[in-house]
């Protein structure tokens, strides 16, 4: 079966700080933040960027869209 190509696709956000850091070497914790979100394929054809709360820089930082 075919697979359907649907408007509203889910994608994951990623801190693009934690990433560029190595997850912050000054910090106990490690880890990366993600968000699980929804988009518009028809609205939004580009990659998707938010500025999100990240819980291992303790600030808000910019997350970007990553492949599944």
């Amino acid at each position: 079966m075919a697979k359907r190509k649907d408007v509203r696709v889910t994608v994951i956000l990623e801190c693009t700080s934690c990433v560029r850091n190595g997850a912050n070497a000054n910090k106990i914790s490690t880890g990366i933040s993600r968000y699980i979100t929804q988009k518009n394929r028809q609205n939004t054809p580009n990659r998707l960027e938010l500025r999100k709360f990240c819980r291992y820089c303790y600030k808000h930082t910019l997350h970007g869209e990553i492949k599944k």
